[in-house]
């Protein structure tokens, strides 16, 4: 569990359509805690730059900002250093001078910074409705429940938990007391692998299409070999002998973002595009990535494009930002970069990081206050850090 911490309250009535418009309360079945963001700096405001550069200027290194590829550009400009959600936790312990770690990124990036970053740093997420949709699919009760119906179905011994790094502190902490361990989009395969040494079968959590492609398209598993579950029906909407067949069990969690492109997306670009290459992330379903010519996680993409020749033409399956980031980033080399999807898309809550709730952390920090800070309780970190610690020690 995670405990965000309260600040200055507004005078709202309570009703549900102001808690959901002000971003108050928590939902305890959520990886999102979310309270009132307290009173920001106007978003017109002009100033706005200079008073983020100000503010991290007085703070200097006892503040290191973190920004997650997906953040808005005026965002990005004042990380220290850019990445994936895991190489940004990474960074931060690799920090133990900074008081302060400033995450520009969703909630269970957050918790994850604090899970691995020394307990008198304090990690700070400049706005607590910026949770991960997918991560919410999974609540650690439908996951204790999960487990029942494994027990039940004579199969939770064989399994082995493997939870994407897109998922809440208390989800990994389940998998971390049940002998798994985390993966991410880039180590998918090799976290299969292991897991498959340990037992029979993998629940993987939360995001279906990164197992599904993963146990499909890199490890020579069917489909049939996979079985999705769903923890709004009874039993996951499967029967014991489902459940003892099946090699890959797995969550019914999606990407919101990468869940939007489709084949018809694909097909489209090729006409209009000639020669295009197709690159997504493999957080897209299963046919997508089929359909595809590169699949690969946002730190692949980036390495993809900074390899590929002059004059060569991408089309990217991700998140807007990244890719309007990088089509600037490479126009002077002669690389054109396009979006996917015709459809314009972005990681909302992702967004939900902008220069006002930046400007207002950072001020806050440099005026001894620190506002919206996440904390893992310490059983929570402790298992959760196994199974990222597992992670870690995979060959």
């Amino acid at each position: 569990m995670t405990t965000a911490h309260p600040v200055q309250d507004l005078d709202v009535q309570p009703t549900p359509l102001a808690l959901l418009l002000l971003g108050r309360e928590a939902d305890p079945r959520s990886e999102r805690g979310v309270e009132c963001p307290g009173d920001l700096p106007a978003p017109s405001d002009p100033d706005l730059v200079e008073r983020a550069r100000a503010a991290k200027e007085k703070l200097g290194d006892k503040v290191f900002v973190l920004g997650h590829h997906y953040q808005r550009d005026e965002v990005i400009q004042f990380a220290d250093v850019t990445g994936d959600s895991f190489k940004l936790a990474r960074d931060a312990a690799a920090r133990p001078e900074a008081e302060y770690i400033v995450f520009c990124g969703v909630h269970f990036m957050a918790e994850s910074a604090d899970i691995l970053t020394a307990d008198d740093q304090k990690v700070v997420l400049p706005d607590l409705a910026a949770g991960c949709s997918m991560a919410d699919m999974a609540t650690a009760e439908q996951v204790a429940e999960c487990w029942d119906v494994l027990t039940e179905a004579g199969v939770a011994e064989q399994v082995v938990p493997v939870s994407y790094m897109n998922s809440s502190a208390d989800i990994k902490a389940f998998t971390g007391r049940h002998g798994g361990t985390i993966c991410t989009s880039s180590n998918a395969k090799r976290a299969l692998e292991w897991a498959f040494e340990q037992g029979e079968k993998v629940l993987f959590l939360p995001d279906q299409h990164l197992g599904r492609n993963t146990a499909v398209r890199d490890m020579g598993m069917s489909l049939e070999d996979c079985v999705l579950y769903n923890p709004h029906k009874p039993g996951g909407g499967l029967t014991a002998e489902e459940l003892r067949n099946a090699k890959m069990i797995l969550w019914r969690g999606h990407c919101s973002v990468h869940g939007r492109f489709s084949v018809e997306s694909v097909n489209d670009v090729r006409e209009r595009i000639p020669g295009v290459n197709v690159l997504v992330h493999p957080e897209c379903k299963h046919e997508v990535v089929a359909a595809a010519d590169y699949v690969g996680s946002t730190e692949y993409i980036i390495k993809a494009l900074e390899a590929a020749p002059a004059g060569s033409k991408w089309a990217i399956g991700t998140e807007l930002n990244l890719v309007r980031r990088l089509a600037n980033r490479f126009a002077a080399e002669d690389k054109e970069i396009v979006f996917l999807d015709k459809t314009v898309c972005f990681c909302s809550t992702m967004n939900r990081i902008d220069l006002p709730h930046l400007v207002w952390a950072l001020e806050s920090l440099a005026d001894g206050n620190p506002v919206n800070r996440i904390e893992v309780d310490p059983e929570t970190e402790k298992y959760a850090k196994l199974a990222l610690e597992r992670m870690l020690a995979l060959p």
